[in-house]
């Protein structure tokens, strides 16, 4: 049995975290002076502004890992499921990850190839949200990668089977010792059943933290729809352009 939280946690510890008023929690976001305008976009493309904003957070040494996103997918039965990916490339098709194909998150995009990917970057004040689909990349540009990768993030995608239940860490261990005696120094490790997959935005969405809550949503959506300039404004490369109410 798995011993409670006020057992391991002293008392007075756990009294204290207790008392805090989660609701009252703030932090302080960007002045009216810093909001985020239309105007300040030198180029109406999602991608290209997504490109800018990851450099600035990859600049910032506050952020130990700006390509992290929460990647959302939903089964079949539509049962939504969340965690943390490293983005490894962005160009113009979309955003490429990687994972175990086994996995739970590839048994759900196999089902179901909506999926949603959210970057917060809270020292900049700023997240990205997207929406689209997903597909595999090829296996080529898989194998490409994966042997790019440390020989020892390769020994590990081969020795764990990704979300399924095992009997113990041990059991890991055991495994990953098999392929380092199987696998010496001058072999190649094998890839196994894993790779990339391709997010193809539709929507793309930037935010920008004000402190008075008035904060900044300026969302692409791709359509050829007719634009009125007041509300949905024409962008680049198939996009449109508007503001949405925070």
């Amino acid at each position: 049995m798995y011993k409670t939280l006020s057992f391991i946690v002293p008392k007075r510890i756990f009294n204290r975290m207790s008392s805090v008023d989660v609701a009252a929690l703030r932090i302080k976001y960007l002045e009216k002076k810093e909001v985020f305008r239309e105007d300040s976009i030198e180029k109406k493309d999602p991608i290209f502004l997504f490109k800018k904003w990851l450099d600035e957070a990859i600049a910032n040494e506050e952020l130990l890992e700006p390509n992290a996103m929460c990647l959302a997918t939903v089964s079949k039965t539509g049962l939504p499921s969340a965690r943390f990916v490293l983005l490894k490339s962005v160009e113009e098709r979309g955003f490429t990850f990687f994972t175990n194909y086994g996995s739970r998150k590839a048994k759900d995009m196999s089902e179901n190839p909506n999926v949603a990917a959210t970057f917060y970057w809270l020292p900049l004040r700023r997240q990205i949200r997207i929406e689209g689909t997903v597909e595999k990349i090829s296996r080529e540009e898989s194998e490409k990668y994966f042997h790019s990768r440390p020989r020892a993030s390769q020994i590990g995608a081969v020795a764990s089977p990704q979300s399924e239940v095992i009997p113990s860490r041990e059991y890991l261990d055991d495994i990953e010792s098999g392929i380092k005696e199987q696998f010496a120094e001058n072999k190649e490790v094998p890839m196994p059943n894993w790779g990339g997959y391709l997010i193809t935005p539709k929507i793309i969405e930037f935010w920008q933290g004000q402190t008075n809550r008035l904060h900044d949503r300026i969302q692409f959506r791709k359509s050829d729809e007719d634009v009125d300039g007041k509300l949905v404004h024409r962008a680049e490369n198939g996009w449109v352009m508007e503001r949405l109410a925070p």
